[in-house]
């Protein structure tokens, strides 16, 4: 009952700072780019504070952190908290989004000022031409790139598909490739339950630039998986000692 109760009082906490902080981000939507960058950052800062405050879930970040410039972050993606954490944890990330995103009031105006990489999907060979055009941009301002390799949220029993798009990136941005995992889909679960505890999101070891297509998809994809199901396994144990003590 008490997580229930939680869960309720942190879905009002974020309808609210979402409408609070678009109603305030307004008039930077006119601004110069950099006047608005702080704004995005501090709702997902306001976020996770909601998480950390109603519900007890924490972050807890390991590994090497990477340079906030001149690299390109590859991350699992499991749950909605990805994306608020990595707008949290960055001033100016360019993360690649759905095209479809732009579309959404406020915070799809918001992406879009804020040149977020926006690719359509269904566009083949022209929608990575137009990513890697946008991220040799973001490198070339000195912004990190992050990029879900496989396109779309994924559970965790599903079988892993990293898309082509993250080969195109490593090949033409010449930066290195920092592997991500974590365990958020412990805890964020669907539209409305988030359990207490600590997501762990760890920097992997990183890929230098140069290797050839085929061992970069393969390293990446054994590096990121393999770091998943650690995370996801220790986060099992600990859950079951909590429960348990």
């Amino acid at each position: 009952m008490i997580l229930y109760v939680r869960c309720a009082l942190y879905t009002l906490w974020f309808v609210a700072v979402t409408i609070v902080m678009n109603l305030i981000s307004a008039p930077f939507l006119f601004l110069p780019r950099p006047t608005g960058m702080p704004m995005g950052q501090a709702w997902a800062q306001l976020v996770l504070f909601g998480l950390r405050t109603i519900c007890g879930l924490r972050v807890e970040i390991r590994g090497h952190k990477a340079e906030p410039h001149h690299v390109l972050l590859a991350v699992k993606h499991s749950t909605m908290w990805e994306t608020v954490a990595f707008q949290g944890l960055f001033a100016d990330p360019a993360i690649v989004i759905k095209r479809e995103l732009l579309a959404v009031p406020f915070y799809g105006w918001y992406c879009r000022k804020m040149k977020m990489i926006a690719i359509d999907r269904d566009a083949g060979a022209s929608s990575i031409r137009a990513m890697v055009r946008q991220g040799k941009a973001a490198i070339t301002d000195g912004r990190p790139v992050v990029i879900f390799p496989e396109g779309t949220r994924r559970k965790e029993d599903d079988r892993p598909d990293y898309k082509p798009g993250i080969a195109a990136l490593y090949m033409q941005l010449g930066v290195p490739c920092v592997p991500m995992a974590h365990n958020s889909s412990l805890f964020w679960q669907g539209r409305f339950i988030r359990r207490p505890g600590t997501v762990v999101l760890e920097y992997l070891e990183p890929i230098p630039h140069g290797l050839p297509r085929r061992e970069f998809m393969a390293l990446l994809q054994a590096r990121i998986e393999e770091g998943a199901k650690r995370l996801l396994a220790e986060g099992r144990i600990q859950g079951d000692a909590r429960r348990n003590s």
